[in-house]
């Protein structure tokens, strides 16, 4: 482990300085004072060839906010990575999915660390401006908005934070994983912590039990203090002092909104029913506003040390965060319930007749109706940015829509919660499914939540569990998932876990630690803070009381369905896989695609061919896609000697018909084994156009094939009904010659036959006779 500091003038307004870090056999560098120099503070953070650039501007608030107006926006240029951006339009336009989900990521261990009556108006903008494709920026885009937090004179950030990923291959921690190394990984962890808390999870994993997820935060909390350390020595390169975090200033009208009314809120918060608990809020809300800001009469003059109706609204917002924590610490939830109990669970599937799959999950007030499409390779959706393009088969979208929480306002797209929300719990899932191989299809769920009163998300995950058994996908096991709340006291530090917390102790508890898995172990878990961090002991605790409630949930989920269906939906789509030999791909195309299509159309079916000879086929009905794997089969296996196939004749000539077996192959017909008797010709018995049912005999060593129709009619106990007449005793005008070379189509040398084996030229005179 080493450190390396580097200062050098390079602008007189700001001073430029470098501090670098190896850390996990990586080295981690940040340097300021040359990029992005009006900003307040700018910093740009490289690891391998991936540099990311994170400016922070810090401006005076709104007059009358009464929150704290922080931004944060994380944006990918893909010329980062030498890359066009994909498209008709050659720019970059909104945000990815990916863009999104980063930007949370930045925001979420940050907004805590600022004094709560901080106001002014801080944005942070981050984006790689280099890409190597190997390690992501979205971590270190993290780490440098710490960073230049940490540079920004007389800002209050009562970081610095450091942030790392962790992986995990054949059970060791490997920090800032590439991306080859995260395919080997069987964890995706991110962490983010101050010198003694933690202050932010992410994390997924292969059904991960709680100890070894519970040591994974703990060496990536270790780990952070390197990164903490070369924060604080580029605020020390660049000459500023040390950080210094000023105890806030207690609120008169707190104080005097407490002493007045807090009894009265006591009581309203006791109310069971969200509705009702809110509506009686709201009434009194507008007597304290009333009360402490009454509006002058008719021309008399407000005083200036009067409270405003905002500033009261702000204060009560508070005094309701106060009274809720001191409930609950004194044993107390909105609901009566205790610490540990889960609200009333009610599961049921096969709701829609429609969906391939459905269900609601109801816990509480909270209720997901959750749905499950499948559909072929063509669904899969496609991503991509500046890492390598990928495809997906599984996603999961989560939709909540005003009405959930008894709102009213305007329909737009998925925000950043939706989707948010959604990848947590596409992510928590996705460990489960089973492998494309064995199941190829692509899977779309969608979460709508319907009623919202606490970690919809996780509702979302056995919702999308319930669904998933329903369409018939064969997960490995079922995934639950449920929330622990936290209130601290953080002058006793005096604290109480809460399991399955409802919106009020969401919104003014200190944590939201949701934790998804199975019975045997952690897939998906997220954490978010509203104070400084957590201990040790906290973590631990959240993650043995999630780990009681989800096994709980779990057995209430297995008792609407107990496993997955033994088959898929009849409005599914049926799909077949197939493996060819990848040098037979053109013939089952064929020229232009005629094959294929042809295939197609005949059998109602959609084909999907892979360069490694993988072939997918989509069919509304298990007939059609069975026929045309069987055709498939037999086209690329090639004609086999002795088998009988139902061709369709291609050509007629003299001496007998060429049939095709296989798209691209055929076989010829002699006029001797086209029936048992004599005909006079060929199209006595066929035409062009025919199907007739042959069987090969013959298949020489330039693979001419040779096959006889009246030896397939006669094994498969067919009566031939051709016309005919008795074969004429041998050495006679009408003997045809031997069949052993009746499938040699050339004609012989210096003769006018029909071809080797064939009839000999007929007696002219005899047949002007």
């Amino acid at each position: 482990m080493s450190t390396s500091v580097t200062s050098a003038p390079v602008n007189p307004t700001k001073k430029y300085a470098v501090v670098e870090r190896a850390l996990g056999g990586k080295v981690i560098s940040i340097e300021t004072g040359k990029l992005a120099k009006q900003a307040t503070g700018a910093v740009v953070v490289r690891l391998g060839d991936t540099m990311t650039l994170v400016a922070t501007v810090v401006a005076a608030g709104r007059e009358g906010l009464d929150f704290f107006p922080m931004t944060v926006d994380y944006r990918e240029k893909v010329y980062s990575a030498g890359k066009f951006p994909g498209g008709f339009i050659k720019r970059e336009g909104r945000p990815s999915t990916k863009e999104i989900l980063t930007s949370r990521l930045i925001d979420r261990p940050l907004r805590p660390l600022f004094p709560a009556d901080y106001r002014m108006e801080v944005q942070i903008q981050a984006g790689p401006i280099s890409a190597d494709r190997v390690n992501d920026p979205d971590v270190i885009s993290i780490l440098g908005a710490s960073a230049s937090l940490t540079i920004a004179p007389d800002v209050p950030f009562l970081g610095p934070i450091g942030a790392i990923r962790l992986g995990r291959i054949d059970g060791t921690l490997v920090p800032f994983p590439t991306a080859d190394e995260m395919a080997e990984s069987d964890l995706d962890l991110v962490v983010a912590s101050t010198r003694e808390k933690v202050t932010m999870i992410e994390g997924f994993g292969k059904e991960l039990p709680e100890p070894e997820m519970l040591e994974a935060i703990l060496e990536a909390h270790r780990l952070n203090q390197e990164l903490i350390t070369l924060q604080l020595e580029l605020r020390e390169a660049i000459g500023l002092p040390p950080l210094v975090h000023p105890e806030p200033a207690p609120d008169p009208l707190l104080e005097e909104l407490y002493r007045r009314y807090a009894a009265d809120l006591r009581e309203v918060k006791k109310i069971k029913l969200k509705q009702e608990r809110n509506a009686a809020t709201k009434e009194l809300q507008e007597r304290v506003v009333a009360e402490m800001a009454p509006e002058p009469s008719p021309g008399q003059e407000p005083s200036p040390d009067a409270p405003t109706p905002l500033q009261v609204k702000s204060a009560f917002y508070t005094l309701q965060e106060r009274v809720v924590r001191e409930l609950i610490l004194d044993g107390y939830r909105s609901d009566g319930r205790g610490p540990k109990d889960l609200r009333p669970i009610s599961c049921e599937v096969s709701l829609l007749p429609c969906a391939h799959g459905s269900a609601i999950f109801q816990r509480g007030e909270t209720q997901a109706l959750v749905t499950t499409v499948l559909g072929t390779g063509a669904d899969e959706q496609k991503v991509d940015g500046i890492m390598e393009e990928y495809s997906k088969k599984f996603y999961l979208d989560y939709n909540m829509p005003s009405f959930a929480v008894g709102e009213v306002r305007p329909i737009r797209g998925p925000g950043r919660r939706e989707i948010g929300h959604g990848m947590l719990a596409e992510r928590s899932v996705a460990p489960v499914l089973p492998d494309p191989q064995r199941f190829p299809y692509t899977i779309r769920v969608v979460s709508d939540i319907l009623e919202s009163n606490g970690s919809s998300s996780m509702a979302s995950v056995c919702g999308a569990t319930l669904s998933l058994m329903d369409a018939g996908v064969p997960i490995s096991d079922p995934v639950g998932g449920i929330s622990i709340g936290l209130v601290e006291d953080p002058k006793s530090h005096r604290h109480i876990l809460l399991t399955d917390i409802i919106g009020d102790e969401d919104h003014f508890g200190d944590m939201d630690f949701k934790v998804a898995g199975t019975q045997h172990g952690i897939t998906g878990i997220q954490l978010d803070v509203k104070n400084v961090g957590l201990s040790e002991e906290i973590i631990r605790g959240a993650l043995d009381q999630a780990r009681e409630a989800r096994v709980e949930i779990l057995r209430t989920m297995l008792r609407a369905i107990k496993r997955p269906r033994d088959s898929i939906s009849m409005n599914a789509p049926r799909l077949i896989q197939l493996q060819i030999d990848p040098q037979k791909i053109g013939m089952l195309i064929g020229p232009g695609g005629k094959t294929i299509r042809r295939l197609q159309e005949e059998t109602g079916t959609k084909i999907d061919v892979e360069d490694t000879g993988i072939v997918t086929i989509a069919s509304p009905s298990a007939a059609g896609a069975e026929e045309c794997r069987d055709r498939i089969e037999g086209m690329t296996a090639g004609v086999q000697l002795g088998k009988i196939y139902e061709g369709r004749v291609m050509s007629v000539k003299d001496f007998g018909a060429f049939v095709e077996l296989l798209p691209g192959q055929d076989g010829m017909v002699h006029i001797s084994e086209l029936t048992d008797g004599y005909i006079n010709s060929v199209s006595d018995v066929c035409r062009v156009g025919d199907t007739m049912l042959v069987k090969v005999i013959a298949i020489d060593e330039q693979d001419r094939v040779k096959l006889s129709r009246r030896q397939a009619l006669a094994e498969r106990g067919i009566a031939d009904t051709v016309e005919s007449k008795p074969r004429p005793p041998a050495g006679e005008g009408g003997d045809r010659g031997p069949r052993s070379g009746g499938g040699d189509r050339g004609p012989r040398s210096g003769g006018g036959g029909r071809g080797p084996g064939g009839p000999p030229p007929r007696d002219r005179d005899r047949d002007r006779r």
